[in-house]
């Protein structure tokens, strides 16, 4: 068998099949052998405060999503993390539906210095949750990584991103999702909104939160700060 091409080729076709075996399922399963976190528990202050953010922003497409909270404010605290929760699970299958998880992955890796480009490394209890099952590992990295997307970026700023994402990158790849809107950035539908929760929620569990990069002023911006500090 191994003095032929057609044996080794057997062989060695075999190996990796073990291999993606273990790591495709046997991974998986030690992974999450413990009960999985439900989306009501992973509704945490950080994203509240970006979902109260959306119901400020845009109060009438808010209403027309999930209608008005309750007057009793200990009713409208439950309210508004039951319909939190409702937009996650919403915003989850959108992302998965849409293709998102081709160009992003959900996962920082211990090498490149991902650390200093994304967050810290991912660890295994960051995927003990309903929203991350299976885990969007992706498959290349068109986009950034999103594992620590979460707050970096206002929710106005996501939504012209999605809405038309060139008139924010230039060149940009990403496709326009104007089906999220009803006909202009500032007035995000349902799924709008949820998208749009669901990439706050992104790393909006660390203790160190939102995770930037590491952030050097601009040149001119310098010059200008100097100019006032002299003038004044």
């Amino acid at each position: 068998m191994f003095e032929s091409k057609s044996g080794i080729l057997l062989i060695a076709g075999l190996f990796f099949f073990g291999i993606a075996f273990v790591s495709n399922a046997v991974v998986p399963v030690l992974m999450y052998q413990e009960e999985p976190t439900p989306v009501e528990g992973l509704v945490n202050g950080n994203l509240r405060y970006q979902f109260e953010d959306l119901a400020a922003r845009y109060p009438e497409s808010f209403k027309a999503a999930y209608g008005e909270p309750p007057k009793d404010i200990a009713d409208q605290d439950a309210w508004l993390n039951e319909k939190c929760a409702e937009a996650l699970l919403l915003g989850r299958k959108l992302y998965v539906g849409e293709g998102c998880w081709h160009c992003h992955s959900q996962f920082i890796r211990p090498v490149s210095n991902e650390e200093e480009r994304w967050g810290p490394v991912s660890k295994q209890e960051e995927y003990q949750n309903v929203l991350q099952m299976p885990v969007m590992f992706g498959t290349r990295r068109v986009g950034p990584d999103l594992s620590r997307e979460g707050g970096r970026r206002s929710n106005d700023w996501h939504a012209v991103h999605f809405f038309r994402p060139r008139d924010l990158s230039e060149n940009s790849p990403m496709p326009e999702y104007p089906w999220f809107f009803d006909g202009s950035p500032d007035r995000p539908s349902r799924r709008g909104l949820a998208i749009i929760t669901y990439v706050q929620w992104l790393g909006s569990w660390l203790e160190s939160y939102p995770m930037y990069e590491q952030y050097e002023p601009a040149p001119e911006v310098v010059v200008e700060e100097e100019e006032e500090e002299d003038e004044s």
